[in-house]
């Protein structure tokens, strides 16, 4: 991906921005997702997770990532504008996009004081729980801002071209 903001990083640089931000004593808060669509429940979370610490990482699934998971249609918006809208809010500090289905490898390698998830999930099944408790970090889930989706979205477009 071509770099069109400061807070886009590789994994690699990132790792080491977490270093800085560790020995800094900032606490660092991740989530993931697709994000694809952006609406207002997405806002809504990022803005609860990112009150959890003092830095907020988004891991974002890459486009065949989002294929693999979802459908062979999505994501509608790729993973340039996706990164860049996401690196555009305020509360958002830095995004890295994975290409793995989970994001169990990229938790790992920066080992967040906060992992986040919305609503949908439970402690037992958030990826990277085991590893951020095992490092000394929270896990913490974000009730989800009702009727708000991007599958609702898209469901309510499809019923307009019919």
């Amino acid at each position: 991906m071509r770099q069109i903001s400061d807070k886009i990083l590789l994994r690699s640089e990132l790792a080491k921005k977490r270093k800085d931000l560790a020995g800094d004593g900032r606490k660092v808060v991740f989530t993931n997702g697709c994000f694809d669509i952006l609406h207002r429940g997405h806002v809504e979370y990022l803005q609860s997770a990112a009150a959890l610490g003092d830095v907020l990482i988004i891991g974002l699934n890459d486009d065949a990532s989002v294929r693999r998971l979802k459908a062979a249609d999505r994501p509608i918006v790729p993973e340039d504008d996706r990164a860049f809208l996401l690196s555009s809010l305020e509360m958002v500090d830095y995004v890295t996009l994975f290409s793995e289905d989970t994001p169990l490898d990229l938790i790992k390698t920066l080992l967040p004081d906060v992992l986040v998830k919305g609503g949908d999930y439970n402690r037992n099944t958030i990826v990277g729980a085991d590893e951020v408790e095992a490092a000394g970090g929270k896990v913490a889930v974000i009730p989800l801002t009702p009727g708000k989706s991007t599958t609702g979205i898209v469901e309510r477009i499809k019923q307009t071209l019919k």
